[in-house]
């Protein structure tokens, strides 16, 4: 029964990875294209000090777009779970409604609202702002915002899924015990959901750091993020060797984060089992 998947996911997964690892350890034409010599230089400039330094930033927003992301799903998903349960599914439909939409138009949306007339900067004028338009287009600001716009909803179902899981027997316990609902929250409510906390916050992590609709778009070109790179090799520069070792090392840094969630969850998992036990 799993053949089916299996050979989707080896041809149009496994096998285009493979190509790319391949190309990876071969040369740039003197014109561009490809030359069948194996070398390890592509590597080798990825640790390059200019490389090195879109890594780092590619970190960095995607770190804050994560933490941004979390920050406001927890409350959301907890309001969810708070509603009663008839008008729990309306609620997630309306947080994963903007998916019926293409990412290109609700990114191209960001740039209606930010721009120097756009909406935000037409409402503070009305408000009575009479300074110049803020400059909230083709910035770092904005970048993380539509990455965190864009990738909100898979944190809110993350951490909903834990919620909805949790045994509320024991939130009355500690409750029973003494312990106020701010306590009960930092010491029963959010450990026991931090799974769900891990998996939203691992896929906006990954799916921000290889973006690079968002940093072209709302960024305008001003800085560079991996992806943007990634995506300059294959179709402007012409050295796909190097586009491929950048690739590589992108999926890379994804898997790994990929299994230290599913191992900290699993982990979890059979320490909360074994206590149930116990």
């Amino acid at each position: 029964m799993a053949l089916p998947a299996v050979a989707w996911l080896g041809l149009f997964m496994v096998v285009p990875c493979l190509i790319i690892f391949a190309y990876a350890f071969l040369t740039r034409g003197l014109y561009g294209g490809i030359e069948y010599t194996l070398t390890a230089e592509n590597f080798e400039r990825v640790i390059d000090p200019l490389y090195a330094k879109i890594f780092l930033t590619s970190v960095r927003i995607a770190g804050i777009a994560t933490l941004l992301a979390i920050l406001i799903a927890y409350p959301a998903a907890y309001a969810i779970c708070l509603a009663p349960k008839r008008t729990q599914p309306l609620l997630l439909f309306f947080a994963v409604l903007p998916f019926w939409s293409n990412y290109l138009i609700r990114t191209y949306a960001w740039i209606v609202l930010l721009n120097r007339e756009g909406l935000i900067n037409n409402l503070l004028r009305w408000f009575g702002y009479e300074g110049e338009p803020l400059a909230l287009l083709y910035s770092e600001g904005a970048v993380i915002t539509g990455l965190v716009y864009n990738y909100l909803p898979f944190v809110i179902l993350a951490i909903y899924s834990s919620l909805s899981r949790l045994n509320g027997e024991l939130v009355e316990a500690s409750r029973d015990l003494g312990a106020g609902r701010v306590r009960t929250f930092f010491r029963v409510t959010l450990p026991l959901t931090m799974p769900g906390v891990a998996a939203g916050g691992v896929f906006v992590f990954v799916l921000s750091i290889g973006n690079f609709v968002t940093p072209a778009l709302l960024g305008g070109g001003r800085f560079q993020m991996i992806g943007n790179l990634v995506y300059d090799q294959f179709l402007t520069a012409n050295d796909w060797p190097f586009g491929a070792a950048l690739g590589m090392v992108l999926i890379a840094i994804m898997i790994g984060l990929l299994l230290l969630q599913a191992r900290a969850s699993s982990r979890f998992s059979g320490e909360r089992q074994e206590a149930s036990n116990g």
